[in-house]
């Protein structure tokens, strides 16, 4: 199941881990990635507190962690070449898998659908 946040994250939720990243739009506005600074495995963060940081040519940015939880995996692929976050922000792309704190929390995130109403 697909959720999504209004700072433009994605979740993917499987079970009580969900996989973060950022949605296609927040690529796009970014603009080409140059720089990717991850999370550490182990770390725990509350709810939208700043998890990683991206830097494109025209600006850094902040990723928030969306839900209270802690880090389980983190994609070291994206640090080595932060392009795969520009060309498959939704797949490849992803940025780190978090152990949610409480997985019915996501109840409350929006779905695709009120996603894409809200970048309309």
């Amino acid at each position: 199941m697909l959720k999504f946040t209004e700072e433009h994250e994605w979740l993917k939720l499987d079970g009580g881990v969900a996989t973060v990243g950022i949605t296609a739009h927040a690529a796009e506005q970014l603009g080409d990635l140059v720089y990717v600074e991850l999370p550490a495995v182990g770390s725990t963060f509350e709810r939208n507190a700043n998890a990683a940081t991206v830097e494109s040519v025209k600006a850094a940015s902040d990723v928030f962690c969306p839900l209270a939880g802690e880090i389980t995996e983190v994609n070291e692929a994206i640090t080595a070449d932060p392009s795969l976050v520009n060309s498959d922000p939704m797949g490849a792309g992803w940025f780190f898998k978090l152990k949610l704190a409480n997985p019915s929390d996501a109840d409350g995130l929006m779905d695709e659908a009120a996603y894409n109403g809200m970048i309309a």
